[in-house]
């Protein structure tokens, strides 16, 4: 579901419900890893577990060896050298993408269950701009949670604009346009176009203005990446 938002060159390994649990959440863990999980829950455990053997798997088919993957700075997680990436997991999926650093500068992905944010939240996320557009896509295309989307797709935005600048970004401080279309099969997907309201990293030269990342809605779930290319 993830690699098919993203381009060839980069390696999407994921996980989905207790198939994905049967097949990853087995796998060791590091002992670096393993000290970050002394007070974890069972539930967390797993995700933690599953979602880094993704990770893995995922270095192994770009042909670098397998290691730890540790939190660094505002807890985004440390690549080797050579690699760019990004995770995500929530409710019944886990995903990793991986590419080498030659080939993207940077990447983010998100995945959320496929439904309403609780209330309260979307008025914390939202520009009144993107709100506004929120309403005339959920007229044309009721079937799609727009808000949950949002969320997703400012999240993304945050994970791929943190290794290029190593400031936060907060909600307000991008505009995202999203533009759906139909599949053949009657699956709702697009793309979207986070325009950055602070100046934008530095990229090959030139300062970006904004971000493009595509979305799918599928299996109960939302998904969304964006990815930057190098110069």
């Amino acid at each position: 579901m993830i690699g098919e938002l993203l381009p060839e060159s980069v390696v999407a390994v994921e996980a989905f419900g207790e198939e994905g649990v049967r097949e990853f959440g087995d796998a060791p863990l590091y002992p670096q890893e393993e000290a970050l999980l002394e007070r974890a829950v069972a539930k967390r455990r797993r995700e933690f577990t599953v979602v880094r053997s993704c990770a893995r798997r995922a270095m192994e088919k770009l042909g670098v060896p397998a290691q730890p993957v540790l939190p660094g700075e505002r807890g985004a997680p440390q690549w080797p050298d050579g690699l760019t990436g990004s995770m995500t997991h929530c409710e019944g999926y886990c995903a990793a993408a991986l590419v080498r650093s030659a080939d993207l500068a940077s990447l983010g992905i998100d995945a959320e269950p496929h439904e309403g944010l609780p209330e309260g939240v979307l008025s914390a996320v939202a520009l009144p701009a993107e709100a506004e557009r929120l309403g005339g896509l959920a007229a044309g295309h009721p079937e799609v949670h727009w808000d949950r989307l949002l969320f997703s797709a400012k999240e993304s935005v945050y994970k791929a604009w943190f290794p290029l600048t190593r400031r936060w970004l907060d909600f307000s401080e991008a505009d995202i346009d999203l533009t759906p279309a139909t599949g053949p099969d009657g699956s709702t997907h697009g793309v979207f176009r986070a325009r950055l309201l602070v100046p934008g990293p530095v990229v090959g030269g030139h300062r970006l203005g904004h971000f493009d990342g595509r979305w799918t809605v599928r299996r109960g779930l939302v998904a969304t990446a964006v990815t930057v290319h190098q110069g």
